[in-house]
């Protein structure tokens, strides 16, 4: 997730949070047809989905390890996933050291974007995993495109209806800020 939506999220600085990149083994990420935002599902169920096997770094997702959500931070996390996503225990690989989630340079554009990938380390080189949550898509996989997200093609032609003014009136944003406001009450007509 991109940090300024996660902050978004969250509703707070995330100065509590450090952040790392991270591989996902054995996973594949699509987009959602109709949405701007991927799912991912266990290589074991998406494999149906293409007519080769795809080789191991191509059947990894790679994102970011988020550690130190606070129980409201996950909470929010989970409404704004709503319920096309389980929260689900998975192994992931840090790819580089923790750092302070406002320790990263501003991200803006297609700054967002690193210009050359961290390498996969082969598996000596690699940090022990770590068993972590993130968000599973639990949906029909025929509501999924075939072709693998990248972030690369998120920032080029989606991020800016999720981050700065292009994110006012986001219908994703307003259920947290609804719940966020109420404190969590829920009032039922």
């Amino acid at each position: 997730m991109h940090p300024t939506i996660l902050k978004r999220v969250i509703g707070n600085d995330g100065s509590h949070l450090q952040i790392c990149q991270a591989l996902l083994p054995d996973y594949t990420r699509h987009q959602i047809s109709g949405a701007d935002y991927p799912g991912i599902v266990p290589y074991s169920q998406s494999r149906a989905m293409f007519d080769h096997d795809l080789e191991p770094e191509a059947r990894s997702v790679r994102g970011s390890l988020v550690v130190g959500l606070s129980s409201e931070d996950i909470r929010l996390l989970d409404i704004f996933e709503g319920n096309e996503y389980t929260r689900e225990l998975v192994l992931v690989k840090p790819l580089s050291p923790l750092t302070g989630l406002n320790d990263i340079l501003p991200i803006e554009g297609n700054a967002l974007v690193p210009t050359k990938s961290l390498p996969v380390p082969t598996s000596s080189g690699m940090e022990k995993p770590l068993e972590v949550n993130t968000y599973v898509w639990c949906r029909p996989l025929f509501q999924l495109r075939p072709n693998l997200w990248t972030f690369e093609e998120f920032v080029k032609d989606s991020a800016w209806k999720w981050i700065g003014s292009g994110s006012e009136g986001n219908r994703d944003y307003a259920e947290v800020d609804k719940r966020r406001a109420m404190e969590g009450i829920i009032v039922r007509a």
